[in-house]
C-alpha cells in the first residue's frame, strides 16, 4: 500500500505519495520525537535497509503523519512502532521548518512539529530492526559536539536541529 502523507501543493494541502514527496522536495508535515532523561538524549541509528540515510544517527525517532493524522498521535505511533516506548507524556516543544538533501535524488522540504518526553534511562525498548539499527543515550552538548565533529555519522534534520533550533527545543541544555 502506498503511503500518503500531508504536503502543499500549489499551497494546498494534499495527500501525496511519500516517495514523490521526497523526490519533488515537496514541503509536507513531519513530526521529531526527543526523549530524555534529564540532559541526556535517547538516539537512533536509523536501519541500514532505510531508502534514505541508512545507517545514521537520528533523534529518537521521526516520520511524517499519515493524511488525516494529528501530530500528537503519529508521534505516539511511530515511537511504538519504531522503539517499542509506550505511555510517555508527549509535549510539543517548537514547530521548526527545514529543507536538506539526504542523498540519492532526495529532499526533505518539512514543517516539523517536535516533541519531548522524559523517561529514566532504563526504559524498556524493543527495536523494530526495520526501522532501527541501534540506540543509545547521550548527552546533549557531547551530542552537538559529535555532529560538529563528525557530521557525516548524523541524519541532515538532526544536525540541524541541533545547530538552529537547539534552545527553542531544549531550553538551555546544549
Amino acid at each position: 500500500m502506498t503511503e500518503m502523507i500531508p504536503a502543499w501543493v500549489n499551497g494546498t494541502l494534499t495527500p501525496v505519495e511519500k516517495l514523490e514527496v521526497h523526490q519533488k522536495g515537496l514541503r509536507h508535515k513531519a513530526i521529531s520525537v526527543f526523549v530524555m532523561a534529564g540532559t541526556k538524549v535517547l538516539i537512533q541509528q536509523r536501519a541500514l535497509s532505510k531508502y534514505h540515510t541508512p545507517g545514521l544517527w537520528a533523534n529518537t525517532c521521526c516520520t511524517h503523519p499519515h493524511w488525516g493524522e494529528t501530530s500528537a498521535d503519529c508521534a505516539a505511533r511511530r515511537l511504538r512502532e519504531e522503539l517499542g516506548i509506550t505511555g510517555l507524556d508527549l509535549r510539543l516543544a517548537e514547530q521548526v521548518e527545514y529543507r536538506a538533501d539526504v542523498g540519492g535524488g532526495l529532499t526533505e522540504h518539512e514543517v516539523v512539529d517536535i516533541f519531548l518526553a522524559e523517561a529514566a534511562k532504563d526504559l524498556a525498548q524493543a527495536l523494530n530492526p526495520v526501522e532501527v539499527a541501534a540506540t543509545r543515550w547521550v548527552d546533549l552538548a557531547q551530542l552537538a559536539q559529535e555532529t560538529l565533529a563528525a557530521p557525516e555519522r548524523f541524519t541532515p534534520w538532526l544536525r540541524i536541529y541541533l545547530a538552529d533550533h537547539s534552545e527553542k527545543i531544549f531550553g538551555a541544555a546544549v
